[in-house]
């Protein structure tokens, strides 16, 4: 990775997730990470009482400061930075599902959103967040991803998962399978492959070989499965997409193609719908799996997990996913001054 001076590197806007859940705990860890540190420059958009309450119970030896605005932000190890909205009450308990929370995870989005849309900062970084209790206080979106389209006034994104050795881009998400096969149609598919491209172009790859799942086992087997969505439906979209220079293939059968990508073959495997990409990532593990969103104004990435209420609190939950998630928002993130 390049080195940069201080004042180059990417702010990060570091959303605190859901207060009852590991997303505090994770934060706090990731955040003294000294690669962190080395990589950008992070602000937390959360609660400090409860990272207050994290350190504490981790044993960690930091200062949670309040700062009301990035520009106030002073970084330096063993320092966290928080624009410290006091949302939530003192007593939450750990591991319970939870309106207030829910509340306070959607207004942490929120206040990151207005953040990067003020310029203010190039990336953001979210911990997890827990739909029933997002849906409980009245927000009613499937995830970051739908949110954050919506704040930021994005009409259509698409959802990337980055574990160590491949990486995937969703051309459906969020909804049914029945439902997702009528949404999937060339337009839709072109623009996740130019997307899931112009991201990897600027993560450093300049010419990534990408492959397109098909929808039917063994590509449709030349229309003995399924109803012709192969060549209605992806082929038109790959086509055009491999017209203006993007190095494309498909529809190919989905196990063969993740087997290719795994060993290295292919840069990016364009899933058709929610459980085609998200499998195969989750086998190979979610310690150091990251979500990355990509279409809104600035890239965000996340965990690559829930809101894991059986061991919050408990000091136990594992930040690697979230060192990593850091990681990547900080290397793909516009540099200050520079734009995307």
């Amino acid at each position: 990775m390049n080195t940069f001076e201080p004042q180059d590197l990417p702010v990060l806007a570091v959303t605190m997730g859901d207060g009852a859940g590991v997303g505090p705990e994770i934060v706090v860890a990731a955040l003294l990470d000294p690669k962190t540190s080395a990589e950008s420059r992070p602000v937390v958009i959360g609660d400090a009482l409860r990272l207050r309450q994290v350190a504490e119970l981790i044993g960690a030896t930091v200062a949670i400061v309040p700062v009301d605005s990035v520009a106030d932000a002073v970084f330096e190890q063993g320092r966290i930075n928080v624009i410290d909205l006091a949302l939530l009450p003192e007593d939450l308990p750990w591991g319970e599902l939870s309106a207030a929370a829910g509340h306070a995870a959607y207004e942490y989005i929120k206040v990151a959103a207005e953040l990067v849309m003020s310029g203010e900062v190039q990336a953001i970084c979210t911990a997890p967040l827990n739909k029933e209790a997002l849906h409980a206080a009245g927000h009613l979106y499937p995830g970051h991803t739908e949110l954050l389209a919506s704040l930021t006034g994005t009409d259509e994104v698409s959802m990337m998962l980055s574990p160590s050795r491949i990486k995937v881009i969703h051309v459906t998400t969020h909804i049914g399978l029945v439902d997702a096969v009528r949404k999937i149609n060339p337009g839709l598919v072109e623009r996740t492959i130019r997307r899931g491209h112009e991201a990897l172009v600027r993560a450093g790859n300049p010419q990534p070989k990408i492959g397109a799942c098909a929808i039917n086992p063994h590509a449709g087997e030349g229309g003995l499965f399924g109803q012709g969505e192969e060549a209605e439906k992806i082929e038109p979209g790959v086509r055009a997409a491999r017209g203006s220079g993007i190095d494309v293939y498909g529809p190919l059968a989905a196990d063969t193609l993740f087997f290719l990508a795994g060993r290295g073959d292919y840069d990016l495997v364009v899933a058709m719908y929610h459980d085609q990409g998200h499998g195969p990532v989750k086998v190979l593990g979610i310690e150091a799996g990251v979500n990355i969103t990509v279409g809104t104004p600035v890239i965000r990435t996340s965990v690559d997990h829930g809101t894991a209420f059986d061991i919050a609190g408990k000091g136990i939950a594992d930040p690697r996913s979230m060192v990593e998630a850091l990681h990547q928002a900080a290397e793909m993130a516009t540099r200050p001054g520079v734009a995307a």
